[in-house]
């Protein structure tokens, strides 16, 4: 059984079913370590604990907004209200490096930016793609690179081809990096005198998923680990199309003023990369194969 399989409790077709739910809290007992079942226990570092804001290590702990819909990043777990994925063990195990806890809070996708930016989370991790955009807005620290992936029907019975969708019902969550990328698609579909792409935006990536398995939706896109594991989790109900593409690091994204809880964030995620944590930590996601970075970074150079 993969880790998808026997961590992923929350199956893409069965997630329509909680969409209700709310998520508070998250991280692990000191009996689990930094990420839960399955992570591995995290020790302090000194060198990135000193660097944690006084306030911030006084407290003893840092608010982190998450959108608990995007599997495997950051989801529910069984219980409905415990959150989890390979962000969220990523992160539980930086904050362990800097002596702190992840406090995790349930919100929207969409809010999220704004809500570290307001000062409601002082951190935000939820499979953000660092992008120049938001980069004006909030600094993010990277930490891992993903792509986009199309997925489908299994056996593609409406004949989706990712290079000429025109004409065709795709969905994707709302907010997202594919917004932009099916809406360009959409416009060339037009000006070339072809049908637009009619864009199906949902609030949560469980319910994009669920409009393909239902058969509401041709298709979607959606990060590489978030397709695979919908495929994964549909007991092959889904497929992949193509391969990913434009792939961008993901980023944990801190308000612009915090620079120093930003510096200690950045040097948490080297520290579990220079010890091996974060590989550990991926491999339970069987994604230590690919997207891995050997630098984090504060505000890296991307591509637009």
């Amino acid at each position: 059984m993969t880790p998808f399989r026997a961590r992923g409790l929350l199956a893409a077709g069965a997630a329509a079913a909680t969409l209700a739910a709310t998520a508070c809290g998250g991280g692990a007992s000191e009996e689990d370590g930094a990420g839960g079942d399955g992570a591995p226990e995290v020790q302090a570092d000194e060198e990135v604990a000193a660097l944690v804001p006084d306030d911030v290590a006084e407290q003893g702990s840092v608010t982190v907004g998450v959108d608990a819909s995007y599997a495997p990043g950051e989801f529910l777990d069984a219980d409905g209200s415990t959150v989890i994925g390979f962000n969220v063990d990523l992160f539980d195990a930086v904050a362990a490096k800097m002596g702190i806890e992840a406090n995790w809070e349930a919100s929207t996708f969409g809010t999220i930016v704004e809500g570290v930016d307001s000062g409601k989370y002082d951190v935000g991790v939820s499979s953000f793609t660092i992008n120049a955009e938001r980069m004006e807005q909030v600094d993010m620290v990277s930490y891992y690179t993903v792509g986009t992936q199309w997925f489908t029907a299994a056996g593609n019975p409406e004949g989706v081809d990712p290079d000429d969708a025109c004409g065709m019902t795709v969905a994707v969550q709302a907010n997202t990096v594919q917004v932009e990328d099916i809406e360009a698609r959409s416009e060339a579909c037009e000006e070339a005198g072809d049908p637009a792409i009619q864009i199906d935006q949902y609030e949560r990536q469980d319910q994009a998923t669920q409009s393909i398995v239902s058969g509401k939706s041709d298709a979607g896109l959606a990060d590489m680990p978030v397709a695979v594991y919908a495929v994964e989790q549909t007991d092959g109900q889904l497929e992949t199309l193509g391969e990913q593409y434009e792939a961008a690091p993901y980023g944990a994204v801190v308000n612009k003023e915090n620079e120093e809880l930003t510096e200690a964030i950045r040097a948490g995620y080297q520290s579990i990369i220079d010890d091996g944590t974060y590989d550990e930590i991926l491999a339970e996601w069987d994604l230590a194969d690919q997207g891995t970075i050997e630098k984090a970074e504060i505000n890296p150079d991307v591509e637009e």
